[in-house]
C-alpha cells in the first residue's frame, strides 16, 4: 500500500473526526478508510486513534505524528506545485456548503465561474438551512450569514450585512410610511412564524442612527394578518406589496436600487452582522480553499456586487 496514501488518509480522519467523513471528501468506502489507517498504525507499531461507534479521538502519539504528517503532506504539494507547468494550480475537490436563500443568489452563480479560473478543481455545493457540521461531513468551507458564535472553527469576514424594512412603493401610497418602530403595530407587518427563526423579533436601534443610546438594540414582535415559515415567500409577498417585511440586505438591494421596494426606518436600523467564510482550520489550509475565500471577499467587495440579481 502507498504509504503516503496512508498518511493522506490519517490526516483526513485525524482532522474530520470521522472515517466516514474522510471517506465522502476522497469518494471510497469507509472500510478502505479503516483498512489503511490499521495497515499504517501496523506498519509503525503504535496506535494513533482511538475508535468507537461515535467518535475518533488522537492518542497522544497520534497527536505528535499528525503534525509530521501535516507538514510532509503540505512539502509534497509545494515540491510538485514549484514544478509544474505554470507554476502552483490548485486542484483536487473542493466541498463547499451554504444557506439555501442565499446560497441560491450569491453562491451558485459564481461555482461556475471559479471552475472556469481552475479548471483542475471539482466542486461540490450544498445549499441547506441547517448548521452543517463542516469538520465532521467533511466539507472545506461553508459560507455563513449571522452573527458567528464561540467556536473552534476559523471564519473570515467576507461583507456587512444588514436587516431592513421594505415596502414597494404602492404599499407606502396607500398606507403611508411607520416614522419610528412603535408605528409598524399600525402596518401590515409579514413576518416568520413562530415556529421558524427570529424569535426575539426585528432589531431596531434605540434611537435613531444610534443616538445618545449609541448602538444599543432593542426587539419588537409586530403582527400582521400574515405570515409563513419560509423567508422567500415573505419577500414575494412584500414585492406583491401586502405589507412590510424585515429583510437583508442581500436579498433586497438590488430591488431597492431599481426602485421596486423601498427602505423604511433606515435610521434605526441595527447594525450590520457579517457573512463570513468558516472553515475548519488555518493551517495547511489547501491552495483551493484558499483561492475559494478570495474568490468570494473579492466579488463580494465590489461595489454594487448587491445590487446586480
Amino acid at each position: 500500500m502507498d504509504k503516503l496514501k496512508q498518511l493522506e488518509s490519517f490526516v483526513s480522519v485525524a482532522t474530520r473526526g470521522s472515517l466516514t467523513a474522510a471517506a465522502i471528501a476522497e469518494g471510497v468506502a469507509p472500510a478502505i478508510m479503516g483498512r489503511r489507517i490499521d495497515a499504517l498504525e501496523e506498519r509503525l507499531g503504535v496506535k494513533l486513534l482511538l475508535r468507537t461507534t461515535r467518535r475518533i479521538t488522537l492518542t497522544h502519539e497520534g497527536s505528535a505524528f499528525l503534525e509530521h504528517c501535516q507538514r510532509i503532506l503540505a512539502d509534497v504539494t509545494n515540491a510538485e506545485a514549484s514544478v509544474s507547468a505554470g507554476g502552483v494550480k490548485a486542484s483536487g475537490h473542493l466541498r463547499i456548503t451554504a444557506p439555501a436563500g442565499f446560497g441560491r443568489r450569491h453562491v451558485a452563480p459564481l461555482v461556475p465561474k471559479f471552475h472556469d479560473l481552475h479548471p483542475e478543481v471539482t466542486i461540490s455545493l450544498n445549499l441547506s438551512d441547517r448548521i452543517v457540521d463542516i469538520a465532521g461531513e467533511g466539507y472545506d468551507c461553508a459560507v455563513r450569514v449571522g452573527d458567528m458564535p464561540d467556536s473552534s472553527l476559523v471564519s473570515v469576514r467576507l461583507a456587512d450585512n444588514r436587516r431592513l424594512c421594505v415596502a414597494t412603493p404602492a404599499y407606502l401610497t396607500r398606507c403611508g410610511t411607520p416614522q419610528t418602530p412603535t408605528d409598524l403595530v399600525r402596518f401590515d407587518c409579514l413576518t416568520l412564524s413562530s415556529d421558524a427563526s427570529q424569535t426575539r423579533g426585528w432589531a431596531f436601534r434605540s434611537a435613531p442612527g444610534g443616538g445618545t443610546n449609541g448602538d444599543a438594540v432593542s426587539y419588537l414582535k409586530p403582527g400582521g394578518p400574515l405570515d409563513c415559515s419560509d423567508g422567500q415567500v415573505l419577500h414575494d409577498w412584500c414585492l406583491a406589496g401586502w405589507g412590510i417585511a424585515w429583510r437583508s440586505t442581500w436579498e433586497v438591494e438590488a430591488e431597492i436600487a431599481a426602485g421596486r421596494l423601498v427602505a423604511v426606518l433606515e435610521d434605526y436600523a441595527a447594525p450590520p452582522n457579517g457573512i463570513y467564510a468558516v472553515f475548519p482550520q488555518r493551517k495547511h489550509l489547501a491552495l483551493r480553499v484558499r483561492l475559494w475565500i478570495d474568490y468570494l471577499k473579492h466579488h463580494y467587495g465590489t461595489p454594487g456586487f448587491w445590487k446586480t440579481l
